[in-house]
């Protein structure tokens, strides 16, 4: 499933997708041999558990805060998200990963509900990001992206 199609962007595409990750986080967990959720898989890379510390964090502070941006201001110039340095400052690893995919499953449901009465002028609204021109369509789109690549990343994990 796409979000976007012939015709453009497809809110209720994104928000499909966008309501299906905590539980694809939840069920990762549920999976993982508990002794594994927090082994990294190579250097750089996230364990489970740091991904869902990311998804919490990026969430909170990334996604909600630009979206809440977007609906209140007029071409707000939105900010990026550090996840690499939140991660080390943060400590990832000691962090509970049920935990964070609780307050990752929270957040999006904010998250959720601030999106579910967009109309299409609303997804056509300018803003920046990094510098560049983006609408709120375009930041969405990106937030289903984000997801699609962590649901890749931890579907080539180590189960055990």
């Amino acid at each position: 499933m796409e979000v976007a199609t012939e015709t453009g962007f497809e809110l209720a595409l994104a928000m499909a997708r966008l309501r299906e990750m905590p539980a694809f986080l939840e069920g990762a967990l549920a999976r993982m041999e508990p002794s594994a959720v927090m082994r990294c898989p190579s250097p750089g890379a996230f364990s489970l558990g740091e991904h869902a510390c990311h998804l919490r964090d990026l969430e909170r502070e990334g996604y909600l805060v630009r979206v809440r941006r977007l609906i209140a201001e007029e071409r707000p110039a939105l900010a990026g998200f550090d996840g690499d340095a939140v991660a080390a400052a943060r400590d990832y690893p000691s962090q509970d990963a049920r935990v964070a995919a609780r307050d990752f499953a929270a957040a999006r449901g904010e998250l959720l509900s601030l999106l579910a009465p967009l109309t299409a002028s609303h997804l056509a609204l300018p803003a920046t990001f990094q510098g560049e021109p983006v609408t709120f369509a375009a930041v969405v789109a990106m937030i289903v992206q984000h997801d699609r690549e962590h649901r890749e990343e931890i579907g080539g994990l180590p189960w055990k």
